[in-house]
């Protein structure tokens, strides 16, 4: 394997108990710790185990952890009344609520209810806005984590042509602008592109987010590129076991690429620490 491998878990390790350092910082200048509430509605098993382990990492750090657990059958009205009361709470300075919402809610009215200074999933649209315009502003965990893996394993990559497969919200689109702010030159593609090996071919960073297993093959890959995998994707096995992998064929990838991020243990422990980090930026901004 020519690859050199990605360690998402060792760079975060770095970056939490670089926010802890931070963190006990601000609680000795302001006399008290920054504070995290999580809002989950529903029992979905997946976002459970996101908010528990969200709940730990913040303790962790050294930070105050909220936590809202309501049941599936919320009144949007009701959640809307929970993000009034937390954005006036001085005690809180970031407002996560974990997606997917249930059906009967709007997610979108509920992010833009949340206090643009405290919206620590930078989902909220003046945040969206601060990163098109290359503005400081609060950005989405996964594309920022994705941002510090490519920008340590190649430091400068002005001019770079970067591949973005994938343009949700949550990860395409941020990490695009990203990838743009940074002077690369980037390619959105999507579902709807035309000869997608073609685009990739060229690209020096390729960062795939579209959650289908193996969709990017090793053989797309130009030799000596970063290869940043944000799929996590669950494949049942023969024996009735399952396992993870990612919406890079990585094996193959990995014999022609020159950085390469496992799954899982690549982008996945980024995510959480980008969040704890934009927490500690938020406690700063607001005090």
């Amino acid at each position: 394997m020519s690859a050199q491998l990605i360690d998402g878990k060792a760079r975060a390790a770095a970056l939490r108990a670089e926010v802890a350092q931070g963190v006990a910082a601000f609680t000795a200048a302001h006399g008290r710790a920054p504070g995290l509430t999580v809002v989950l509605v529903g029992d979905d098993p997946a976002s459970a185990v996101y908010v528990g382990s969200k709940g730990k990492a913040t303790r962790e750090a050294g930070m105050v952890s909220g936590e809202y657990r309501l049941p599936a059958d919320t009144a949007e009205a009701d959640l809307l009344a929970l993000i009034a009361q937390l954005n006036a709470d001085p005690a809180v300075d970031g407002i996560l609520v974990q997606m997917p919402l249930p059906r009967h809610i709007d997610s979108d009215r509920v992010i833009a209810a949340i206090d643009p200074a405290k919206d620590v999933d930078g989902l909220h649209p003046v945040n969206t806005g601060l990163l098109v315009s290359g503005r400081k502003g609060l950005v989405p965990c996964t594309p920022s984590g994705c941002m510090l893996l490519i920008t340590e394993a190649m430091g400068n990559i002005a001019g770079a042509e970067a591949v973005v497969i994938g343009r949700s919200i949550l990860v395409g689109k941020p990490m695009a602008a990203l990838l743009t702010n940074a002077s690369a030159t980037v390619t959105l593609a999507h579902s709807r592109t035309r000869d997608l090996a073609a685009h990739v071919a060229r690209a020096d960073i390729v960062v795939a987010a579209v959650g289908i297993p193996n969709m990017v093959q090793g053989d797309w890959i130009k030799p000596g590129a970063c290869v940043i995998d944000v799929g996590i994707n669950r494949i049942a096995l023969p024996d009735g076991k399952s396992r993870l992998i990612g919406d890079v064929d990585f094996a193959a990838a990995a014999s022609r690429a020159g950085w390469i991020t496992p799954v899982p243990g690549g982008v996945g422990p980024m995510t959480i620490a980008c969040l704890l980090a934009n927490t500690l930026a938020a406690a700063h901004a607001r005090a």
